[in-house]
């Protein structure tokens, strides 16, 4: 099984920055890719960016792309998410999530973090 953990998130006002990191650990072999997904209230969970493990390829959702930039750690099967030029609408719970291919889609990752809140304010 495999444990997400993550990091950072908090309150920020609109034109700001914030990092999340997660980190995995547990049976990680099988972990291709890494992923972000977010939820505001009311809402469904909804792709951010996601990035393969691998090949470095990442793909972005297009309201955040310019914006927030997903990498990874080479050292440690983790990966990052810098947040820039944050707007209110950019208020939600962030998840990590990890799985076999890097997709858009909450049903390709097999494994979750607990989600860290990220509230901007304007």
């Amino acid at each position: 099984q495999v444990q997400l953990v993550e990091s950072g998130g908090g309150s920020v006002q609109a034109g700001g920055s914030l990092r999340l990191s997660c980190a995995a650990s547990g049976r990680t072999s099988n972990i291709r890719a890494m992923g972000w997904f977010r939820q505001a209230p009311g809402k469904e969970r909804e792709f951010v960016a996601a990035i393969h493990r691998i090949t470095g390829i990442t793909y972005y959702e297009d309201s955040v792309k310019g914006r927030f930039t997903i990498s990874r750690d080479s050292a440690k099967i983790a990966v990052n998410l810098q947040m820039n030029s944050l707007k209110p609408e950019d208020t939600a719970v962030y998840y990590c999530a990890a799985g076999l291919r890097a997709a858009e889609s909450v049903g390709d990752y097999d494994a979750w973090g607990q989600g860290t809140q990220v509230t901007v304010s304007s």
